[in-house]
């Protein structure tokens, strides 16, 4: 990272970027060509730097049909502010907060696992607490993207 002044090691505060967004833009290789994804997440932090994310999707699609040729991706997940500067074309900016990383696409297949990871995305799109049944479960497929390799980087809103 270029500006060590903006990383964010501390896995609370990277918790406190995650918490603030609802997107996660993916990013995989189709065919040789870049192809990214804007996907609601809810994720758990296992250990400091165990990071899972968890989606649901549509069984088939473009998406489906690339992340089944190759599992390895980079994510995104950021939030933005208001302009810092603007009057200086040169110096200017947003403030914001975002967790960069590359892992690895596993699809859950097991009912009950699925379960817990669309609790888990719900709770965190919704703030509230959602059980799922089999049945639901078995209608949507859900994947997580498992990071060990994710840094974040924050530039704080300005003091007024």
């Amino acid at each position: 990272m270029r500006r060590r002044d903006r990383e964010v090691t501390d896995i609370d505060e990277v918790e406190e970027i995650l918490l603030k967004c609802k997107l996660c833009h993916i990013a995989m290789v189709d065919n040789g060509s870049p192809y990214v994804v804007p996907m609601s997440y809810g994720y758990k932090i296992r250990d400091e730097n165990v990071l899972e994310l968890y989606f649901h999707s549509a069984f088939e699609g473009r998406k489906m049909d690339v992340l089944k040729r190759g599992n390895k991706v980079c994510f995104e997940i950021a939030y933005e502010g208001e302009p810092i500067r603007p009057e200086v074309l040169c110096n200017s900016g947003y403030w914001f907060g975002s967790v960069i990383g590359y892992g690895e696409v596993t699809f859950i297949e097991d009912a009950e696992e699925k379960c817990r990871a669309l609790s888990i995305m719900f709770k965190h799109q919704t703030d509230r607490d959602v059980t799922f049944t089999t049945k639901q479960a078995k209608s949507v497929c859900v994947f997580k993207i498992v990071s060990t390799d994710f840094t974040g980087k924050k530039k704080p809103r300005p003091s007024v």
